[in-house]
């Protein structure tokens, strides 16, 4: 879970913020749009990562997964360039590990101007899709660790802010984390929710 390279008009340090309710609004109206940009491309769109956690500080960037049946890389960044939102270049935001598995990806940046966020298109089927849907169900479900992990950021933030160096300190810290989330999915019999199709 590496962060990407900021575009230049991108803020390059990292800042943390208390969990803000106002992230769940901001998140349902980044959804309408891709829901218009990306038609019947888009099986699900949901909020992930921090800000998709109430009471999880978080930096102020809203993470939208969108689920496809599979990565059409030209026609989906077409679609989305569209509307302005630019397809990040770095290599981890074109493939990651998850569950042992090398799964593709896209991860687009809004629009410039726009309000931050970023836009991950994964696979409906790929163990990354199920990765960022156990990350945020379990910190949901588990108070000590939303309370640890959200605290260990703020911590992070402060004395590493450097967006690349904060990401290559933090990605070993969510290994950790995911490890005992993934205790937690067996204990509970956690699967994600049904999909909402668009």
């Amino acid at each position: 879970m590496l962060a990407g390279m900021p575009f230049p008009d991108e803020p390059h340090l990292v800042a943390v913020l208390d969990y803000q309710p106002r992230w769940v609004a901001d998140f349902e109206r980044l959804a309408g749009t891709l829901r218009d940009a990306l038609g019947d491309q888009a099986r699900a769109i949901d909020h992930v990562g921090s800000t998709a956690v109430p009471g999880l500080a978080a930096k102020d960037c809203v993470d939208a997964q969108v689920l496809v049946d599979d990565i059409e890389e030209d026609r989906q960044v077409a679609l989305l360039a569209a509307i302005g939102f630019r397809c990040r270049p770095e290599p981890w935001n074109r493939t990651e590990t998850s569950s042992g598995q090398e799964c593709r990806k896209l991860v687009f940046a809004p629009p410039i101007g726009a309000r931050r966020c970023n836009v991950h298109l994964r696979r409906l089927d790929g163990p990354n899709a199920r990765f960022a849907l156990l990350f945020r169900d379990y910190l949901r479900a588990d108070g000590t660790a939303r309370q640890g992990w959200g605290d260990f950021k703020k911590r992070l933030a402060l004395s590493v802010p450097d967006l690349s160096d904060n990401g290559q300190i933090k990605a070993p810290a969510t290994t950790v984390l995911m490890a005992a989330a993934e205790r937690w999915a067996t204990e509970t019999g956690w699967r994600p929710a049904p999909r909402r199709t668009t």
